[in-house]
């Protein structure tokens, strides 16, 4: 009975894991690919400990979600986005 119930937990946990990773390429929004990016590195760090690798689950959790992830929200705070009726120049447009 606990061999199926684990069974059943690593599928939802693959799952989950293809479909946050699967929005995170997709989203245009980068505030939320980065909220995307943590929970992907703290359900990666789940992964780790069910595959029995408790040092690779720390390192991911320290490093994947628990610094990485508030240096790319401290820098999405910095940048100069455009606002709402700002006019864009991209790079094929000349000035």
């Amino acid at each position: 009975m606990s061999y199926f119930i684990f069974t059943i937990f690593d599928i939802v946990l693959v799952l989950s894991m293809v479909w946050i990773a699967w929005h995170l390429l997709g989203t245009e929004d980068i505030f939320k690919a980065v909220v995307l990016f943590i929970s992907f590195g703290l359900l990666m760090a789940l992964a780790w400990v069910r595959m029995r690798a408790p040092d690779v689950a720390l390192a991911e959790a320290a490093l994947g979600a628990g610094l990485t992830g508030p240096l790319f929200l401290s820098a999405l705070r910095r940048m100069n986005r455009p606002r709402k009726g700002d006019r864009r120049l991209d790079s094929d447009e000349k000035r």
